[in-house]
């Protein structure tokens, strides 16, 4: 008697603590994903990451949309706007200002606050995922989302605010895109050389969508040394107005190949990266 007691007793304690440890998990604050691209590039911060070899220094032969398995494909709508497509088909504008528009609305746009050209703040209700470069509330702007097989994630940078010069602290991000096992940058509208805190933040970066306007965002000296850091294996040339993008190309020496797409897309995965760093100019304006 006392043995079937005791017995039921723990079941009964058993059975409780369960129940209280899932109302604990249902009611604690989801953690955010972690980067798979900054622990990397934290945990081997001098190592140089294996290219694997492709048939040319273009991906495979180009889809409307991302292809299956683990393929992104990438879209220059213009001025800083691209469209990323995902395997699953999330759909991704950057610098999304309502005038470089897809065919249609994408799932997430995010955007940077230095002109009206790369952010809007009239999106569109059928957008669901609006991400603000700047914060809202006077802090950092802080992301951490999850859409699909898509990581979201950014780093602050500073802004030139006004035309005095002066700066303002995490006035823009640059966004980061975790998706099929690549990681995807936009520096936005960078108007300053980043720090190692930066980089660290940043992690690895298998493609990276720069501006080269020059003088708009800042130097392009100072953008090569940005990039060269970085040492991604893809690098799409954004923000073309102002000196011709022939002069930012000018800047880099051997160590980097240049090409020009016949098209305003790229299809790439893990698989195709190129195997030394390559310039690609896509078609657009």
């Amino acid at each position: 008697m006392l043995r079937s007691a005791a017995f039921a007793c723990c079941f009964l304690t058993s059975v409780a603590v369960f129940a209280l440890s899932s109302i604990a998990r249902a009611q604690a604050p989801q953690r955010p994903a972690v980067s798979q691209c900054q622990a990397i590039a934290q945990t081997l911060p001098d190592a140089g990451f294996v290219r694997l070899a492709s048939a040319g220094p273009f991906a495979p032969p180009l889809q409307p949309a991302a292809l299956r398995d683990q393929t992104v494909a990438i879209t220059f709508l213009g001025h800083s706007t691209f469209l990323i497509e995902t395997p699953e088909g999330v759909t991704i504008a950057t610098d999304y200002s309502g005038f470089h528009r897809p065919a249609q609305p994408p799932l997430v746009a995010t955007m940077n606050k230095a002109h009206s050209t790369h952010y809007t703040l009239t999106p569109g209700p059928e957008i669901a995922h609006v991400l603000h470069g700047w914060g809202d509330n006077g802090a950092a702007a802080d992301h951490d989302l999850v859409v699909g097989d898509a990581y979201i994630r950014n780093v602050p940078t500073d802004i030139r605010a006004g035309s005095g010069g002066a700066m303002e602290p995490d006035g823009n991000s640059i966004f980061i895109f975790e998706v099929a096992g690549l990681c995807i940058g936009h520096l936005g509208h960078l108007h300053h050389e980043l720090a190692e805190t930066d980089y660290a933040e940043i992690g690895r970066l298998d493609v990276v969508m720069v501006p080269v306007d020059g003088g708009l965002t800042m130097g392009a000296e100072s953008m090569v040394r940005v990039v060269s850091r970085l040492r991604s294996a893809l690098i799409l040339p954004m923000h073309r107005r102002g000196p011709p993008v022939e002069s930012f190309l000018g800047l880099f020496g051997p160590g980097f190949d240049r090409a020009t797409a016949d098209s305003a897309t790229v299809t790439v995965s893990l698989a195709t990266l190129p195997k030394k760093p390559l310039i690609m100019v896509l078609q657009g304006l």
